[in-house]
């Protein structure tokens, strides 16, 4: 993850500059900092929101200034800009804030109902994953395992940067999406390029570019 930055125009950003304006902008926070507050922010909202002083309403929404208070508690070098930096600027779109709430947009554990979105689907999504794991899929499909959905990506590169998370050389298998669709599953778009859907039955997934 890269520093974070804030703009008096333009709001946060990542890169070198404030690409509207070109302005250095202020520091907000650094990139290792920025990635402990994602991580606490991310398992708090998907996983463990009671041990982080948090409720859930059933949609995964939280009071934004409780999890602003929590990641405070948590963390006595932190800001609430700090916070509100990370939200905006998460390259996978992990979060969402609307009208003084919070939620994590995909990813859960604990038990909550995202409402459907109408967004494309791509013909294609893709599974990184470990090659450990490749006969049982070819042979079962896809599960949601420990958590409430299964999560495809929208690129190859993607799904292999998420297998290496389970492996050094992990494998990308690629789910016929469109066929998904077609047969009556549904897919949603959840975050920057993340799909989810209940289960991937075997016969719509392959091994390489599924040509």
């Amino acid at each position: 993850m890269s520093t974070i930055h804030s703009c008096d125009e333009h709001g946060f950003f990542t890169t070198e500059k404030c690409p509207v304006c070109e302005s250095i902008g202020a520091h907000i926070i650094s990139s290792e900092r920025r990635m402990r507050l994602s991580k606490f922010m991310s398992g708090a909202l998907r996983h463990f929101p009671s041990d982080a002083d948090l409720e859930l309403d059933k949609r995964g929404w939280t009071a934004y200034d409780a999890l602003v208070e929590s990641v405070l508690h948590r963390y006595s070098w932190s800001t609430p800009e700090q916070v509100a930096g990370v939200i905006a600027t998460d390259p996978k779109g992990r979060y969402e804030r609307d009208a003084g709430r919070a939620r994590a947009t995909y990813g859960h554990s604990v038990a909550v109902d995202l409402e459907p979105r109408d967004t494309s689907v791509p013909a294609r999504l893709y599974h990184g994953t470990a090659p450990g794991n490749r006969t049982a899929i070819l042979q079962e499909g896809l599960k949601p395992m420990s958590r409430q959905a299964v999560h495809l990506s929208g690129t190859e590169s993607e799904a292999r940067t998420v297998g290496q998370r389970h492996a050094a050389e992990p494998i990308v298998l690629t789910v016929d999406s469109r066929s998904m669709v077609n047969d009556g599953h549904q897919i949603a778009k959840r975050g920057r390029g993340i799909y989810t859907t209940d289960t991937v039955p075997p016969e719509y997934i392959t091994e390489g570019n599924g040509n």
